[in-house]
């Protein structure tokens, strides 16, 4: 499986946008499969949660919004290791407080850079989605702009 998404991280490289998302249930290896990835590339995973979270911390709750695109692009250029940015626990993303469209932040990252991001949600009927529906966070994204990566179930 790693061979795989290796491969398909180099043949990304000449696409507009160069997001491959990694999909499966909890438990299935995304982080794990991240960081063996991070390993064969010499790059660091970018643990969003703690990192967007540790900078938005110091702001006032009514400034956070404003400040999280710009804080998450400078984290993604102290993280990324030349075109590659390689994120893990990206659910702060879908905080209703932050305002911001989780997916779109990453094609626009993708744009500049190739993307690996595991996904802390669903792939079904060639939808992704994030959280139930009726969830106050939940999203539902058609798959323009990015490469699922599905990973089977381990066991």
């Amino acid at each position: 499986m790693l061979t795989r998404l290796d491969r398909l991280v180099d043949e990304i490289a000449a696409l507009h946008s160069k997001l491959i998302l990694l999909v499966g249930p909890d438990g299935c290896g995304k982080t794990k499969l991240l960081g063996e990835l991070a390993n064969r590339r010499a790059a660091k995973v970018m643990n969003v949660g703690a990192e967007l979270g540790k900078r938005l911390a110091a702001l006032p709750q009514r400034q956070r919004p404003l400040h999280a695109n710009v804080a998450m692009r400078e984290l993604a250029d102290e993280y990324a290791s030349g075109d590659l940015l390689l994120l893990d626990n990206i659910e702060l993303l879908f905080d209703q407080s932050l305002r911001l469209d989780p997916l779109d932040l990453l094609k626009r990252h993708a744009h500049t850079r190739r993307v690996v991001a595991a996904w802390p949600g669903q792939l079904r009927e060639g939808r992704l989605s994030y959280a139930e529906i009726g969830h106050p966070e939940y999203q539902d994204y058609g798959l323009d702009g990015l490469i699922p990566f599905e990973i089977e179930t381990a066991g």
